[in-house]
């Protein structure tokens, strides 16, 4: 019998920091993020979580911390890009099984939300299984230039 864990979204500034700090060291992690490019510091993270409980001022929206059963496994939300609402979602590798599940509960979380008429999505090249994106109606725009970096941009109509 499959048990299913409870997932949780808070802000980022409910983690502790050393958790964030272990997760983005994890070579794991950087492989598939393009602008990691330095290890991270207590110093790092609090700048980082600083940084995105600012998006949740000015926009009224942005990242979470995710939990499982508790237990802190990633961060991932929504961010303004322009006129776009970008979605990220950077999970810790032992957790990455549960990127579908965590996805789908914050494409709804967008659905409901009468902001966010479409979200896009910014994948690193090194991303190669996209059949879900598609499968979920997601369509493929444009690559795009972002921090000196190409990512493959993906949009979703969420009306």
């Amino acid at each position: 019998m499959k048990i299913l864990t409870k997932i949780r979204f808070v802000r980022l500034s409910e983690v502790s920091l050393i958790d964030i700090v272990l997760h983005m060291n994890d070579p794991r992690v950087a492989e598939h993020m393009p602008l990691l490019t330095s290890e991270w510091t207590p110093k790092e993270a609090q700048e980082f979580v600083t940084t995105k409980e600012k998006t949740w001022q000015q926009d009224g929206l942005g990242h979470w911390a995710i939990l499982s059963d508790e237990a802190y496994v990633g961060w991932g939300g929504f961010q303004k890009e322009g006129e776009d609402w970008d979605f990220g979602l950077v999970l810790k590798p032992d957790s990455f099984g549960l990127g579908m599940r965590i996805s789908r509960s914050a494409i709804e979380f967008a659905k409901a939300d009468p902001r966010i008429e479409t979200i896009t999505f910014l994948l690193p090249l090194s991303r190669k299984k996209l059949g879900a994106l598609s499968r979920g109606g997601a369509e493929f725009v444009e690559n795009v230039e972002y921090g000196g970096e190409v990512f493959k941009k993906y949009r979703l109509e969420t009306g």
